[in-house]
């Protein structure tokens, strides 16, 4: 008995040709930056004709822009624990284990963001004002929150998440280097377990993170 596979719906195929084209210009963005990348380029490293991509991203500036804004929401997803998280061990903590899996299924949109910001940030400038800005003032808030209830010493919660974005995101925007200083290899799964465990446990001890009770 054979199984039949019915057709894929218009909705579906719009959905895949989105992902590849996607995927393709995170690689391409993160490997020739925003000014060597090219549609055809993109569309050549996602086996899609050219005129595909125009079809669900008029300009090039269009994609770009949502690469960098997926990127950005991956890491909003990352840090929803920490409104429900009771204190800076698991809050801080399940961040750090997200920000680090991300870094190690993400490296290429990593990339693109860490350019876009150092040159910058000549496209996205709007989003670091508005979307960055209000997600790092309600996150402060939060960790100030624990401050006050003496669940972790009373350090400055902006310069922590500058150090919790630097320590995560180093395993994706230098990769190369990290794999060059592992014998030329990617780390494995255990190294990559062992990397998150000592980063939360160096951050958590050294901002005196305590049990919430």
């Amino acid at each position: 008995m054979t199984t039949q596979h019915r057709p894929a719906s218009r909705k579906e195929i719009r959905q895949e040709n989105e992902k590849l084209i996607l995927q393709a210009a995170e690689k391409t963005f993160a490997e020739a930056g925003f000014g060597g990348a090219t549609m055809q380029l993109i569309a050549d490293v996602a086996g899609l004709p050219k005129a595909n991509l125009h079809y669900y991203f008029p300009t090039k500036e269009s994609l770009y822009r949502r690469v960098v804004q997926d990127i950005f929401h991956v890491w909003l997803q990352a840090a929803d624990i920490f409104d429900a998280a009771d204190g800076p061990i698991e809050g801080l903590g399940a961040y750090i284990d997200a920000k680090m899996e991300i870094s190690r299924k993400h490296p290429a949109g990593s990339k693109v963001w860490a350019s876009e910001v150092m040159h910058r940030a000549p496209v996205i400038q709007d989003y670091l004002e508005t979307t960055l800005r209000d997600w790092t003032e309600g996150r402060i808030a939060v960790i100030e929150r624990w401050i006050d209830q003496g669940l972790m010493d009373p350090v400055n919660p902006r310069h922590l998440l500058y150090m919790l974005w630097a320590t995560t995101q180093h395993y994706a925007d230098f990769n190369h280097q990290i794999e060059t200083l592992n014998n030329g290899r990617p780390l494995s799964d255990a190294q990559w377990a062992e990397a998150t465990d000592t980063v939360k446990r160096i951050i958590l001890s050294g901002i005196g993170a305590r049990p919430a009770t």
